[in-house]
């Protein structure tokens, strides 16, 4: 069967949401508008166009940043009235600079679900997803939550944790212990993620410098 944009239920205003999910970290990245024209566009491209509701015209994500989505495949619900869009993501989705626009939590259970294994997590959603859970701890861990206990330490304390990572990392790579520099830079990281969320830095905004230093 061939497919066209009439097997799908529009809106009152033309519009039909669109899911777009990441498909090598599987992180869901946004939830844009397409109508008739845009969607017919983004198959015709293989790159993500949506319908502005504010401005009310089509824009090309990423036309202007660079951070353009390449879709892989387009899937419609069984009600037809909503879009999955699988995409490789060039740099960061969301336009305050996270790779993805839904980093402010909401609420988060306490039990820690057994999940399925997946696809390896690409680098920018492992970082922003550690970031969460470090700004996460900051407001609600317990007494015994040691990212806690660093902000409760205030800025001295974190810095010197990150000094003291970086030494550890250069004696690991002076030793030429493989296992060591990874362990140390694991914690050299985490710390300089502490150190980010301290003074509200994402970083994704760190891997855009990089990203625009790489240009």
């Amino acid at each position: 069967m061939t497919f066209t944009a009439d097997m799908l239920k529009f809106d009152q205003n033309g519009l039909i949401p669109a899911i777009v999910q990441d498909i090598s970290s599987q992180t869901v990245l946004t939830l844009a508008y397409m109508n008739k024209e845009s969607l017919q566009k983004t198959m015709e491209t293989g790159y993500t166009w949506f319908y502005s509701r504010s401005r009310k015209e089509l824009w090309n994500k990423g036309a202007t940043s660079g951070n353009v989505q390449k879709v892989c495949s387009i899937s419609y619900d069984c009600d037809a009235d909503a879009l999955l869009l699988m995409v490789k993501q060039a740099g960061v989705a969301c336009h305050e600079g996270s790779f993805s626009c839904f980093t402010n939590l909401l609420w988060q259970s306490r039990d820690k679900p057994e999940l399925p294994a997946a696809a390896p997590e690409s680098m920018p959603a492992l970082l922003n997803d550690l970031y969460l859970t470090i700004t996460e701890r900051r407001r609600t861990g317990d007494e015994k939550s040691y990212t806690r206990y660093l902000f409760n330490a205030g800025q001295d304390k974190i810095l010197k944790k990150v000094g003291e990572e970086a030494a550890e990392t250069i004696i690991a790579s002076k030793n030429h212990a493989a296992g060591e520099i990874i362990c140390e830079m694991a914690d050299l990281w985490y710390h300089c993620l502490v150190l980010l969320a301290y003074h509200d830095i994402k970083p994704n905004q760190l891997l855009r410098e990089l990203s625009d230093r790489r240009k």
